[in-house]
């Protein structure tokens, strides 16, 4: 079992469509709740111009996950919007730590100053990794409605660059 992170490719847009949209399908950790084609994912999360950086993890080869920092007018000047997704049946171990080391050493690079995760209040996992990669909370949004009207939190992290 070999993992490796490098930039995203265009033909890595299907194989992610199928890890992210399996996680939207599943519920509950992700905002996201329309399915992505592999067009729209490109240009959301993987090579758009709203993509500081995007990095995929492979395993033995194959693309099963990626994160990336964004541009967004909510934060301010010199913060990156990160998101993350990694195959979850089966699991990936290290994925998201390789993947978050990448995306670390390219926030300094480009000359961030700290990263935002916003996260829903529900996304247990998601939670737990974001604290484990050095995260503190700093704000809550109360009662953001899903598409179905349920109202949940998400919590904003930070993190210094």
């Amino acid at each position: 079992m070999s993992l490796r992170v490098r930039p995203p490719v265009e033909t890595d847009a299907e194989p992610l469509c199928v890890v992210i949209n399996a996680i939207i399908a599943a519920g509950g950790t992700t905002a996201n709740e329309t399915p992505f084609t592999p067009a729209r994912l490109w240009e959301y999360s993987l090579g758009g111009p709203g993509v500081l950086c995007c990095h995929v993890v492979t395993l033995d080869s194959e693309p099963v996950g990626f994160q990336g920092l964004y541009r967004s007018p909510d934060l301010p000047e010199g913060w990156g919007d990160i998101g993350s997704f990694t195959r979850q049946v089966p699991r990936v171990p290290g994925a998201g730590t390789a993947l978050f080391a990448a995306t670390l050493a390219r926030a300094r690079a480009l000359g961030l100053v700290a990263m935002n995760a916003t996260i829903r209040a529900d996304n247990v996992p998601g939670l737990a990794y974001y604290t484990k990669m050095g995260f503190v909370e700093y704000d809550v949004v109360r009662a953001v409605p899903l598409a179905d009207g349920t109202p949940v939190d998400r919590i904003k992290h930070k993190r210094a660059v």
